[in-house]
């Protein structure tokens, strides 16, 4: 059994920032971890615009504190984003999330994560291996 903490990943090489620090995962459930899928708490801070599209990996964001909007590049259509919204874009659908307010969003993804993923060029994190 798996018992941990935010307190317990904040600091650790479990809570990932990119360089531009528009945003922080902290990865609570991971590959190594055996369950088949990842678990991350993920704070997009205010004023950041991620282009998003996971070819990779099926993602399902759950949000709990904040608000921003998801915009799908294919139609244009926004969809608002506050608490108590999930939002699970279809494999490699291309997105661009906003957050108006710190959004804080409880993620999960399939195939799992590692651990060490940051978005790519095309705003999709690779297959990494342990």
């Amino acid at each position: 059994m798996l018992i941990t903490s935010l307190e317990n990943i904040k600091g650790t090489d479990r809570e990932v920032r990119p360089k531009d620090n528009e945003w922080v995962s902290n990865r609570l459930l991971l590959k190594k971890d055996g369950a088949g899928f990842s678990f991350n708490d993920t704070t997009v801070f205010a004023g950041t615009e991620l282009n998003v599209c996971f070819k990779n990996h099926i993602e399902a964001c759950y949000c709990i504190s904040g608000e921003g909007e998801i915009k799908t590049v294919a139609d244009g259509k926004i969809y608002p984003i506050h608490p108590g919204t999930l939002y699970s874009p279809d494999k490699g659908e291309k997105h661009i999330l906003t957050a108006k307010i710190d959004l804080r969003l409880i993620c999960i993804f399939n195939p799992a994560l590692t651990g060490k993923e940051v978005h790519d060029k095309d705003g999709s994190y690779p297959i990494l291996e342990e």
